[in-house]
């Protein structure tokens, strides 16, 4: 499977209803400035997060724990960017930049790469292969929710992959993937390694407060924070279609939820023509309100319709 047939196999589909929706466009110089300016500001936050963390009030220490778990989730949304080569005209500033952005929440940029245009391709087919774990296909039960919701033992996962990495035995499991992806793969699996025991090693020579403060904590919250944010995409939608007008929600949302998720609350528009730069998104959403079934105005009334779902629901056994 060839990574770059993956992200034009479903652009170059034939549209099937709303001829802007599935329009592809290349990204431009102005594209680039508003991607440029989203680091920025990720940076600005992280470091107003970085000195409330580490304040002693502990109402100021909490804010900026909060304000970091938040960074390392919208930092994974800009990865994503990155990952469809979306946010620069040139190829290889994605990785460069990617690879970082994805690391505060221990997700290997090539690894979500491969998978998530995985998911693009066979979104409702049993072949679908989301990076992150929960499935939406699957029962719906608060029991389901919550485990989703408090993945922590993804953090072992990750840990295991790493050790399969460094030792010459990781091997991708969905599929044959070309021996330079398999390549990058390790590399950065391995460079997360390295990067978890600079943090041990400066954490047993008495720098733990740090490390606790500035990612175990925010890393802790940041877990449920991104699946809130990512469980909307396609849950209650009918996953036996590829129908992207079926089987995908898009969120209208306000300005700051816009923002904060890079564009992911506009998930219609982002499936029908995945390499359009983010910031453009917004410009097919009338047509994805006419056309599409799953849109809601606000993040709020996602999550009652699915309270409204799940009190329909039996109790898991």
């Amino acid at each position: 499977m060839a990574v770059e047939r993956l992200l034009t196999e479903r652009d170059s589909a034939p549209p099937v209803g709303p001829a802007l929706l599935f329009t592809r466009l290349k990204v431009t110089s102005a594209d680039e400035r508003v991607f440029l300016c989203k680091l920025a500001i990720l940076a600005v936050l992280t470091g107003v997060g970085t000195v409330l963390a580490l304040h002693r009030n502990l109402w100021a220490a909490s804010a900026g724990t909060v304000l970091l778990a938040a960074m390392f989730t919208h930092a994974v949304e800009l990865q994503h960017q990155c990952l469809h080569h979306s946010a620069f005209r040139r190829a290889f500033p994605h990785r460069l930049v990617g690879v970082p952005l994805g690391m505060p929440l221990l997700v290997v940029y090539s690894h979500y790469r491969v998978r998530h245009l995985q998911h693009h391709r066979y979104l409702g087919t049993p072949q679908d292969t989301e990076f992150f774990g929960f499935d939406t296909r699957g029962p719906l039960t608060f029991k389901v929710l919550l485990r989703g919701l408090l993945d922590y033992p993804r953090l072992g996962t990750v840990a295991a992959e790493i050790l399969r990495a460094a030792t010459g035995r990781w091997a991708y499991a969905y599929g044959h993937i070309a021996p330079a992806m398999q390549r990058r793969i390790v590399t950065e699996h391995v460079l997360l390694g390295a990067t978890a025991a600079v943090l041990a090693v400066l954490a047993a020579l008495g720098h733990g407060e740090y490390v606790v403060r500035l990612w175990v904590l925010p890393l802790l919250l940041a877990i449920p924070m991104h699946f809130l944010v990512e469980l909307p995409e396609h849950l209650l939608c009918d996953t036996e279609t590829t129908d992207v007008l079926h089987n995908t929600r898009s969120i209208r949302g306000s300005w700051l939820s816009t923002w904060f998720t890079n564009g992911n609350n506009l998930h219609i528009e982002h499936h029908a023509a995945m390499t359009v730069p983010i910031n453009r998104l917004s410009e097919r959403h009338e047509e994805t309100r006419s056309f599409a079934v799953h849109v809601e105005r606000s993040y709020a009334d996602f999550y009652r319709i699915l309270w409204r779902a799940l009190r329909r629901r039996p109790a898991a056994p």
